[in-house]
């Protein structure tokens, strides 16, 4: 078995984790798989890539953040990853009965920590929307 294949897995299982702490809006949690240098979200930094999520999903209500088609690419103590993903999303308050969805790609990059592997990039590509995009606008 070669070497990276418990690094891909674990890599994987680390970005299923990421999607599902953004549904969950556990940005304790979410803080704790980024680095300390990490690209995001057009932020760096732990704290400002956690503040420009938490203004898109903390204005809406339920979220749901699915990924495919995922590919791994390991480097000793780095890692890319491609993922597909469609993330669908429910008003909340003057926004409630609309909803929001938005497909595309994430291009990630990954660094082994001493706690596992920890997101120090992403790129998000949107390819395709449908709905109510003021479903995660920020509040002004």
């Amino acid at each position: 078995m070669p070497e990276s294949v418990p690094d891909r897995v674990q890599i994987t299982d680390r970005l299923n984790v990421v999607a599902d702490l953004l549904d969950t809006k556990d940005w304790p949690g979410f803080a704790a798989t980024l680095t300390e240098d990490v690209v995001a979200y057009g932020r760096t930094g732990p704290v400002d890539v956690v503040a420009r999520v938490r203004s898109h999903l903390d204005v809406c209500g339920a979220t749901q953040h699915l990924l495919g088609n995922i590919r791994v690419d390991v480097d000793g103590d780095a890692a890319r990853t491609r993922s597909y993903f469609r993330a669908f999303h429910v008003g909340l308050g003057e926004r409630a009965g609309a909803t929001y969805e938005c497909l595309g790609e994430y291009r990630d990059e990954w660094r082994r920590g001493p706690s596992g592997w920890l997101l120090a990039g992403r790129v998000i590509d949107v390819r395709a929307e449908i709905g109510d995009r003021g479903v995660i606008a920020p509040l002004s």
